[in-house]
């Protein structure tokens, strides 16, 4: 029998050995990211500006910087929908590797002075940006996991993404092949046959405050469709899973939290 700690440390190396490699360039399909971060910022009550203002601030320094910086493979803001702070704005970007996060940051650096290069217009362009937020923020660095649904139209702004943050446990009967079994069920029976998933992107902690953070990203067409998606989700986990393979999944899964939020159109 294996204990807590021996599952968890074989959870989490299985996890990094099973995600996928970045596709070589003569393939034909682009590259997956392999790691995603996520910056949690709050609106400052102190800004001055309007909420046209700040999108118009966004899309300039997306326009002249991130969509410029080649080691960032997509870049999106999330406004708060039903989340425990109103105030919560997300910033997520996805890279081709570990080493390009580190990249990256030193690439903007670069790309601000060639969009600004007058240092007084740079910096009071930035103090502006920065403005819109408190002084407080979170980072969170997830590893992508095998299993996606990728999305296969554009973003529209009528579109709600759908995070369930779960805490995984890790009990003393578990193993491996069990977890990765009912998972790959789950997954392929019940989430990807779900017509109201537009997207499914799992992913697990990678840097951050808590390892046994197990991410499950959902695009869905509209706030309507997630009732619909969560009725079909119970229909097909029955299918899908005998009682006692639910049961045994369940173990897997501490808690979670769930989180709305609607893109942002620059």
């Amino acid at each position: 029998m294996k204990t807590t700690n021996q599952f968890l440390t074989a959870l989490l190396m299985l996890f990094l050995l099973v995600m996928p490699m970045t596709i070589s360039a003569q393939d034909e399909e682009p590259k997956r990211p392999e790691f995603y971060s996520v910056t949690k910022s709050y609106w400052s009550s102190n800004y001055e500006g309007t909420p046209a203002e700040w999108r118009a601030t966004e899309k300039e320094y997306r326009d002249k910087v991130t969509s410029k910086n080649e080691y960032i493979m997509w870049s999106m803001h999330f406004m708060h929908l039903f989340t425990e702070n109103s105030n919560e704005v997300l910033y997520v970007q996805t890279y081709p590797n570990w080493e390009a996060i580190g990249k990256a940051a030193a690439r903007n650096a670069e790309l601000e002075k060639e969009a600004w290069p007058d240092e007084e217009a740079r910096n009071a362009f930035l103090d502006k940006l920065n403005s819109a937020y408190s002084i407080y923020h979170s980072d969170e660095i997830y590893a992508t996991l095998p299993g996606a649904k990728p999305m296969d139209a554009e973003i529209t702004e009528d579109m709600v993404l759908y995070w369930r943050l779960n805490k995984m446990a890790f009990p003393e009967d578990g193993t491996w092949d069990e977890w990765t079994t009912l998972n790959k069920k789950v997954t392929e029976d019940v989430i990807h046959k779900n017509e109201y998933v537009k997207g499914y992107y799992p992913s697990m902690h990678a840097w951050g405050s808590d390892r046994r953070d197990f991410n499950q990203v959902i695009w869905l067409d509209s706030m309507s469709a997630l009732e619909n998606m969560f009725d079909r989700y119970e229909e097909l986990m029955k299918e899908a899973l005998t009682e006692e393979e639910g049961k045994a999944y369940g173990k897997y899964f501490k808690s979670h939290g769930d989180y709305l939020y609607a893109p942002l159109k620059y």
